[in-house]
């Protein structure tokens, strides 16, 4: 079972973005103090400074604050920085990691593509709790479906394994 303590969906809409997330957003964001480096100057709308990479950044109605997930400009598999900030711009409350060096190691990388479907999810861990920023397009779904957001997973929650259960019920499949 997995428990979405902050999801955050962005729906296209005519002359803007919906940001919608559910209604249990503050309850266990685990606390984490930042470093206290701020960027100078952040990018509109992000907590990455300008001199960084917006790899994805999205605002949060409820507590009025943005997650941002930053690069330095020369990230590479052997040098640069990844970065995961939530808070506001010159009050960052998670920094993650908090050291810039290895960043690379932290972070696991997915993407799936075929015909009319395009998923990708960038996640990590933090005591525990599992962070996963995500991006989904599915172009088989009348309407086309494309979701963007972030998820974090409690520690300790029983994961589903759905493996061996179409050898036992029928399946409901037409």
């Amino acid at each position: 079972m997995r428990l979405a303590i902050l999801v955050l969906t962005i729906l296209p809409l005519a002359g803007g973005l919906l940001v919608s997330e559910s209604p249990n957003a503050r309850s266990a964001i685990p606390a984490q103090a930042s470093t206290g480096r701020q960027p100078a100057a952040t990018q509109p709308n992000t907590l990455c400074g300008k001199d960084e990479r917006v790899i994805f950044s999205c605002p949060v109605k409820r507590p009025a604050k943005i997650v941002s997930l930053c690069a330095s400009k020369d990230l590479t598999s052997e040098r640069g920085y990844l970065q995961y900030r939530f808070g506001l711009p010159g009050k960052i409350e998670l920094e993650f990691p908090q050291d810039r060096n290895g960043t690379q190691q932290k972070f696991q990388y997915m993407h799936y593509f075929r015909a009319q479907v395009d998923e990708t999810e960038i996640s990590f861990q933090i005591n525990g709790y599992e962070y996963q920023i995500f991006d989904t397009y599915n172009g088989e779904e009348r309407p086309r479906i494309s979701t963007q957001g972030v998820s974090v997973t409690a520690p300790g929650k029983p994961k589903a394994d759905y493996s061996d259960l179409q050898a036992v019920f029928p399946n409901g499949q037409d």
